[in-house]
C-alpha cells in the first residue's frame, strides 16, 4: 500500500493489476451525475486561472454512507475540485447540490454548517493549542450562545463549553488520542497529527468529510491503522470523499472512484471497473505503455 504513482511508471503491470473497463466514455461522464441516494451531486463543474483550465465540465456523484475516492495524476485538478466543493474557491460554471440543496454560491462557513468538513493535505492546526483544545474547536460554529455569553462568562456558553469538551473526550478516544489530551498538539507525531485533524473534522458533525490525501508521508502500519479508522468513521454515519495517490489504500478502502486527468472526469466506478480501463492507465503511464498492455491482454 506504500505505493505511489511516481512508482508506477516503473510497473506498468502493476498498475493494470491494481487500476477497468466501464461502459461509459470521457465525453460522457460529465452529465453521468444522477443518482436516487447521492448525498453529494457536482454537475458541469469548471474552474479557470487565467490560460490555465484545472477543472472542466466535471460531474459526479458521491453515494450517501460510501466511500468515494478522487484519484489521477498529479496536476489532475484533485485538490481544485475540494476547494470548489467545500467553498475556498468560487466555481465558473456548474452546480454542486449537498443534501438537495444547491450550494456553489454558498461560503465557506455556510457549507460547514450543512455538514461539510475537511482535511488538508499540508496538515494545518493551532499547534500551541492542546490536543483536547483543537478537537473542541471543530465545534464551535455549531454553537449558539451570542458572543457576550462568551464575554461575561455566562451560564449558557458555560453550559455549551462543557459540552463540547465532553464530546471532544469522545472523540479522542475514538481516534486513539485521548491518552494526549493536554499535550500540545504541534508535538504529536506525524501520523497522530493526521487523526487529530479527523477528530476536530468530526467535531463539526459532518454528514460529508472531504479528506485530501490522509495516508500522505505515512508508512504501511500508519496507513492501515488509518484506513482501519476511516471505516470506523464511515460507521459512525459520515459519508467520505478522498483524493489519495496510495492505489492500494484507495483500492481497499473505496466503494467507488472517480478518475480525473488535465482537469477532467476520465473514467468512474467501483475500483474492480476502474483499475484496468484503458483510459485510467494511460492518463498514469502515458500512451505507449496503455497500447503494451493491451497488445499482452493486460488482466487485472
Amino acid at each position: 500500500m506504500s505505493e505511489r504513482p511516481g512508482d508506477m511508471s516503473e510497473r506498468p503491470e502493476g498498475l493494470s493489476g491494481r487500476l477497468g473497463n466501464v461502459s461509459e466514455r470521457p465525453g460522457d461522464m460529465s452529465e453521468q451525475t444522477e443518482s436516487r441516494g447521492a448525498l453529494l451531486r457536482v454537475s458541469g463543474l469548471s474552474k479557470h486561472f487565467r490560460g490555465l483550465v484545472a477543472v472542466a465540465g466535471v460531474g459526479f456523484a458521491v453515494e450517501e454512507g460510501t466511500v468515494h475516492g478522487l484519484i489521477g495524476p498529479n496536476g489532475a485538478g484533485k485538490t481544485t475540485l475540494f476547494n470548489l466543493i467545500s467553498g475556498l474557491v468560487p466555481a465558473d460554471e456548474g452546480a454542486i447540490v449537498f443534501g438537495g440543496r444547491e450550494i456553489v454560491r454558498l461560503p465557506v462557513h455556510a457549507r460547514a454548517g450543512l455538514g461539510i468538513a475537511r482535511t488538508f493535505q499540508n496538515i494545518r492546526m493551532f499547534e500551541d493549542m492542546s490536543v483536547l483544545e483543537t478537537v473542541a474547536a471543530g465545534a464551535h460554529a455549531r454553537l449558539s450562545a451570542p458572543v457576550w455569553h462568551c464575554l461575561f462568562d455566562l451560564p449558557r456558553y458555560r453550559a455549551e463549553e462543557r459540552a463540547v469538551a465532553v464530546e471532544a473526550l469522545e472523540l479522542l478516544e475514538f481516534v486513539g488520542l485521548a491518552g494526549r489530551a493536554g499535550e500540545r498538539a504541534g508535538d504529536l507525531a506525524y501520523g497522530e497529527q493526521r487523526r487529530l485533524e479527523i477528530a476536530r473534522g468530526l467535531a463539526s458533525r459532518p454528514r460529508l468529510m472531504l479528506l485530501d490525501e490522509p495516508a500522505a508521508g505515512m508508512n504501511p502500519h500508519e496507513t492501515a491503522d488509518l484506513a482501519r479508522l476511516l471505516r470506523r468513521v464511515r460507521e459512525r454515519g459520515v459519508t467520505l470523499l478522498l483524493v489519495e495517490h496510495d492505489m492500494g489504500f484507495v483500492m481497499e478502502l473505496c466503494d467507488q472512484l472517480t478518475v480525473l486527468n488535465f482537469g477532467r472526469r476520465i473514467a468512474g466506478g467501483a475500483p474492480a471497473e476502474v483499475r484496468t480501463d484503458p483510459a485510467v492507465i494511460e492518463a498514469y503511464l502515458g500512451k505507449k505503455a496503455a497500447a503494451r498492455l493491451a497488445a499482452r491482454g493486460a488482466k487485472p
